[in-house]
């Protein structure tokens, strides 16, 4: 997303990544996954760093493939 956009990111990007299972909300039997990205864009300015972490969520496969079957919850360094 950062190249279609002509943003220039770093090298030295990463993401801490939290996987979670438990009980579904609201009575519902049975088990769910969550994840919890925190995404590190060291010298991008936060408010674009967000923008290119939450466009890059709606054309990632993986989120393609379980959106609406894990909670994800992003945010960024």
């Amino acid at each position: 997303m950062a190249g279609k956009r002509h943003i220039r990111i770093t090298d030295d990007v990463f993401i801490n990544s939290e996987v979670s299972f438990g009980p579904l909300a609201g009575g519902v039997e049975g088990f769910g996954i969550a994840v919890a990205l925190m995404v590190h864009l060291p010298g991008s300015d936060k408010s674009v760093a967000e923008e290119l972490v939450h466009a890059a969520h709606q054309v990632c496969p993986y989120s393609n493939a379980t959106r609406g079957n894990i909670d994800v919850a992003l945010s960024v360094a």
